[in-house]
């Protein structure tokens, strides 16, 4: 047999990169990597898998660093000024960073990434919270669940809702809205609005989500001023219908700092009773890929550069998909809210049921216990 030759000795090193940069899928990296030496040294040497990564998420350009927690393989000592070793062992890290986040991006599970609501431009009353748009349910407790805004007398007024996703590292690919129906006004109006749009980012600072909560829920501060928004989208128009409505991204998106915002473009429907115009949300699904615990992120100041870790010791899920209504994971919002809705009917059952014994009882009658309802009433619902 005759000896081989690699034909890229052949080509210009400028042509061989830009053939090599064509490739689009993760694995086809890994595959060229394993031909030959001199290929796995044009991929790393060249950091095709972070020109990949970044081909894919545009976002991925504020990142000031890389760092490997729990790397289980021996580290070779490197001797002090040897600049060269240090290169190349930074160049290896980042190749195998981002060689792994490439592949996680298409290939862990997809599921409801939603976590909790933080708060919204206005609300109506109390009981028309934002945090009803996690609820899949139309009806909780014998109330219907929904989102409303304020009325307003201009229909170009926007709402915004402000949401935190269930990590700081996710693949957005589509947010679904239902539009919330009142099948208790006359001729069952739909609160939809115009169009949608969406912004994804983090908080200015380092301060723990939660704070910001606080912070946001308390006050009228613009969510403008309190976060970095690393991307936002076109606007898709809305229908005036009472379905779950699929807003598909252009591309799948990465989302840095895990807040969503989504802005409610013009209103469409009046309210017989005042003459307002308003917006109301049943729900809000958030479709798309969590790269945590494998990956995380550390924001490091005001500019939006940020620090990029993977944990070797952890992985992105792959294995057990999740259902549409629920989320990635159980936040303590959801369990609160579970034990409300419980605590609601037990409420509702004490008031309303009574065992009473009857008056004139004699052993000749049958021993019966006659359970009454509470008083019959039609409760009117108004947004």
């Amino acid at each position: 047999m005759g000896s081989s030759m690699d034909f890229f000795n052949w080509l210009d090193p400028d042509m061989s990169i830009k053939i090599l940069m064509c490739l689009d899928d993760p694995a086809d990296f890994v595959r060229v990597s394993s031909v030959s030496r001199s290929w796995c040294h044009s991929v790393i040497v060249n950091g095709l898998c972070k020109q990949l990564c970044l081909r894919m998420f545009p976002q991925l350009s504020r990142v000031a660093s890389v760092v490997e927690l729990n790397k289980h393989e021996a580290k070779e000592p490197v001797e002090v000024g040897s600049s060269y070793i240090m290169e190349w062992e930074a160049l290896q890290r980042d190749h195998r960073v981002y060689a792994y986040l490439a592949r996680a991006s298409i290939s862990s599970t997809v599921g409801n990434c939603i976590s909790n609501a933080i708060s919204a431009s206005s609300t109506d009353y109390p009981e028309e919270s934002i945090d009803n748009t996690l609820e899949p349910r139309d009806m909780v407790s014998g109330r219907p669940s929904y989102w409303s805004s304020k009325g307003q007398s201009n229909p170009a007024v926007p709402e915004t809702l402000l949401y935190k996703l269930v990590y700081d590292f996710c693949v957005i690919n589509e947010i679904n809205i239902l539009p919330f129906q009142a099948f208790f006004q006359m001729g069952y109006p739909i609160y939809s609005a115009k169009s949608v749009r969406f912004r994804m980012g983090h908080p200015k600072t380092s301060t723990d989500i939660k704070s910001s909560d606080l912070i946001l829920k308390s006050s009228d501060a613009s969510a403008d001023n309190e976060f970095i928004w690393t991307y936002t989208s076109q606007e898709f128009p809305m229908a005036q219908e009472n379905c779950l409505q699929k807003f598909k991204l252009p591309e799948p998106v990465l989302c840095i700092g895990g807040i969503l915002q989504i802005e409610l473009l013009g209103r469409v429907q009046r309210q017989e009773m005042d003459g307002l115009f308003y917006i109301c949300v049943s729900h809000v699904q958030v479709v798309g890929r969590s790269l945590s615990p494998a990956f995380g992120v550390e924001i490091l100041d005001s500019s939006g550069e940020f620090i990029l870790k993977n944990d070797q010791l952890l992985h992105c899920p792959t294995k057990t998909s999740l259902s549409d209504n629920e989320p990635n994971a159980v936040s303590a919002d959801y369990l609160q809210r579970q034990v409300r809705d419980l605590q609601n009917i037990v409420d509702l059952m004490q008031e309303n049921v009574q065992i009473v014994e009857p008056l004139g009882w004699d052993g000749d009658e049958d021993d019966d216990f006659w359970i009454h309802g509470g008083a019959d009433f039609e409760e009117e619902y108004a947004l």
